[in-house]
């Protein structure tokens, strides 16, 4: 019979590192004051080695679990996805684990799910969801709380999202660019904080250039390709020569470019049409290809991460207020 591989050692990988044993557990938690090349001459070395650290000896000796609860109400997963990617890349070098929990919107099942996770003793909680709208706070809570996309009601929370009205200025700021001077805006519902803010960008973007964002095409309606299409025929409809038409969101830019096309309008030609979310499934799949705002989600999740691990290690606590973060326009095919 052959004898079994020893487990490496901590001891072993600061051998191989050249370092000391704390300076290796320092590097693998992601804490201290370290240089990059230190950290990643012990992040080699625990490669090299195929060390695997004891997670119950590391929870003992730090007083911390290493766990970072999620809290969502994003049951479809569309937005909590890249939060959740960014979120995990930024954890991983701290060999930190996440806890996802589907709150549905019910601040009942929240309060249970935060219970839970208290419990079970996480370090730290994200709180997300696929709204923009200002959310209720879970109030006090024994660990540091972020919360990512959907802001806060309360100012002493930290809050971290992106920037609607600057995103669709983008998007109407290119299509001016490009000699359209007639823009329609197409929103989902107007009961929606993301769909108002983002007619304002469009507005505020016409208004540099002294023109305006005539009533009749202001459209709100719902989140979905349907109503882009009924929205392309209102527009054609109403009696304006509309060249350019943002869209509050890429599943009604894709509808209203099927619209146009059943309407045999050519995109960009006759209409340039600009989305937003630069959702993958949707911008690939639109003919022509969509030109979208991307308010790069996994960025916030990354950055919310970083902001929370800092908070838990005691290195920077978390400010309260609103950190709001600029979009990017991806320019494809359709304007």
């Amino acid at each position: 019979m052959t004898e079994s591989k020893r487990a490496a050692t901590v001891r072993d990988v600061a051998r191989l590192a050249g370092v000391s044993p704390g300076t290796v557990s320092k590097a693998l938690n992601g804490v201290g004051q370290l240089s990059p090349d230190t950290r990643a001459r012990v992040h080699e070395a625990a490669a090299a080695l195929d060390f695997q650290p004891n997670h119950s000896a590391r929870s003992l000796a730090s007083g911390r679990t290493f766990t970072v609860g999620v809290i969502t109400s994003d049951s479809f997963g569309r937005f909590t996805i890249p939060v959740m990617l960014g979120i995990e890349d930024s954890l991983a070098a701290g060999r930190v684990s996440t806890m996802l929990c589907d709150g549905r919107g019910d601040p009942v099942r929240e309060n249970q799910l935060l219970e839970r996770l208290i419990n079970r003793q996480v370090d730290g909680v994200v709180v997300t969801g696929r709204r923009r709208d200002p959310r209720p706070s879970l109030g006090e809570v024994p660990v540091p709380v972020i919360y990512v996309l959907s802001e806060s009601l309360d100012p002493a929370d930290l809050s971290l999202t992106y920037d609607d009205r600057q995103g669709t200025e983008l998007a109407a700021h290119h299509l001016l660019s490009t000699g359209r001077r007639s823009l329609a805006y197409v929103g989902g519902p107007e009961r929606h904080l993301a769909s108002r803010l983002r007619r304002e960008g469009v507005e505020r973007a016409l208004a540099a250039q002294g023109l305006e964002l005539d009533p009749d095409l202001a459209l709100y309606g719902q989140w979905s390709e349907t109503w882009g299409r009924s929205a392309a025929t209102i527009v054609l409809r109403s009696g304006h020569s509309v060249d350019g038409i943002v869209c509050a969101s890429d599943q009604i830019a894709r509808g209203v470019l099927d619209g146009l096309r059943e309407l045999d309008v050519q995109v960009p030609h006759d209409i340039a049409v600009v989305g937003f979310d630069n959702w993958e499934v949707m911008v690939e799949g639109a003919r022509p290809l969509l030109t979208t705002v991307d308010p790069h989600l996994e960025s916030l999740g990354r950055e919310a991460a970083t902001r929370l691990l800092s908070a838990i290690q005691g290195d920077e606590p978390l400010e309260g207020g609103v950190i709001t973060r600029g979009c990017e326009l991806i320019i494809r095919d359709s304007a």
